[in-house]
């Protein structure tokens, strides 16, 4: 693996051999034991339909078009976090950059390929999945379908008798319930590993029984009181998942599909995957092209607007920021975001300016400042996802093209 500081251009999954060859040699092929880890996921990450099953997400009719405007960015520098001078171009190549687009308005400013990933390509968006869900939570509230204060054991009684009962919808999409989750990935025994394994993402160890996600969360107590503060877990967005198919009677890839896929104009599927009871993993196992994923940053700059239509209202929007409450978002958090909260399954990083952003483990990014109408999308193959300076550079270089832009 190259060392990111040395300059070195990090090996393109053809150039490691990962599944090159008829057939490929043995030590070259992702398991379920190392798919998401380095140098693997160089290549699983575009390739998710290879390795598990999966449930479209289908585009509409229309499309929307995204105009070209090239305008060179590449040269701008910004301060990393480790307080190097460091060009944008550079820390794409340093970052493991796969797919890079800039949007300002409805126009591309810059849209870069890398690792033989191309604009007909789906990439796994990891946990950006659950910025989709808190936006298809505000559809279908603005339909008057799922209400906020309402417990979530009203809506899905089976949470009754676990630690969901009490909990808000409202509390679930912020990430403050009560119930013990823990986010450790990789760890034998973690409420993550047990996720995973449900999923299908990891191995079923010798003498188990394959548990789906909704096994899971069934077995989750509660520790805290609800609302007391934020704490990232991802089963939170399978819980809420669960809500909106209730709620609604769809499925939620046709629901995604038919409340916000089509109507952004969305060219390529989407798609999901899933676990044995074919319950889609809400959570992080979201995946798209590129400009798709800048079609859905797009609408939300927009307002929740996709032209003359309004797909998600536009108070859902705008409470994203001006709901968020940076006192319950404590350390570590605060870090990356002196005065960042989680709102509706989005980050928040710049209240008062209106800059948001959906993020997934191992360097997948939906930048969004609405005073600058600017949408930036980095979609990446980290070879680990504790790299805190890669988080923090991300930002940096994002608000460096921004005031470049004016």
């Amino acid at each position: 693996m190259n060392n990111s500081k040395s300059g070195t251009r990090p090996k393109t999954a053809r150039e490691i051999g990962i599944m090159q060859g008829f057939p490929p040699p043995p030590e070259k092929r992702p398991s379920l034991e190392n798919w998401d880890l380095a140098p693997f996921n160089r290549w699983t990450f575009q390739n998710m339909r290879s390795l598990f099953p999966t449930v479209d997400v289908r585009p509409g009719p229309d499309t929307r078009e995204l105009k070209q405007a090239h305008r060179n960015l590449l040269e701008i520098e910004f301060q990393t976090f480790d307080d190097r001078p460091l060009s944008v171009a550079a820390w794409l190549t340093e970052s493991y950059t796969d797919g890079f687009l800039v949007l300002k308005g409805d126009q591309i400013l810059t849209e870069i390929y890398a690792n033989d990933f191309t604009p007909d390509a789906t990439h796994l968006g990891q946990s950006v999945s659950k910025s989709l869900i808190g936006s298809l939570a505000g559809v279908l509230h603005g339909e008057g379908k799922l209400d906020l204060s309402e417990p979530l054991d009203n809506v899905v009684p089976e949470l009754a008798v676990t630690g969901y009962a009490g909990c808000t919808v409202d509390q679930a999409l912020d990430m403050q319930s009560g119930v013990r989750f823990t986010e450790d990935y990789g760890l034998p025994n973690s409420d993550m590993t047990r996720v995973d394994v449900a999923s299908g993402w990891r191995p079923v160890r010798k003498g188990e029984i394959k548990p789906t996600i909704r096994d899971v969360i069934l077995t989750l107590p509660q520790v805290r009181p609800h609302g007391q503060a934020f704490s990232y877990r991802s089963i939170e967005t399978d819980v809420i998942a669960w809500a909106l198919e209730r709620v609604s009677g769809e499925d939620l890839a046709s629901l995604l599909s038919n409340r916000i896929w089509q109507k952004i104009g969305c060219v390529h599927s989407g798609f999901f995957t899933v676990d044995d009871a074919k319950t889609a993993l809400a959570d992080g196992g979201f995946n798209a092209t590129l400009r798709d994923y800048a079609r859905f940053g797009r609408m939300m700059a927009d307002g929740g607007k996709v032209g003359d239509q309004q797909v998600l209202p536009e108070s859902w929007v705008s409470g994203i920021c001006s709901g968020a409450d940076p006192s319950k978002h404590g350390d570590p958090y605060d870090v990356l975001s002196p005065q960042g909260a989680y709102r509706r399954f989005w980050w928040v990083h710049d209240p008062g300016r209106g800059v948001f952003m959906a993020r997934g483990v191992f360097g997948q990014l939906i930048f969004i400042d609405l005073t600058a109408d600017v949408v930036i999308v980095k979609l990446s193959s980290w070879p680990d996802y504790l790299i805190q300076s890669f988080s923090h550079d991300a930002v940096r270089a994002c608000e460096a093209i921004i005031r470049a832009l004016g």
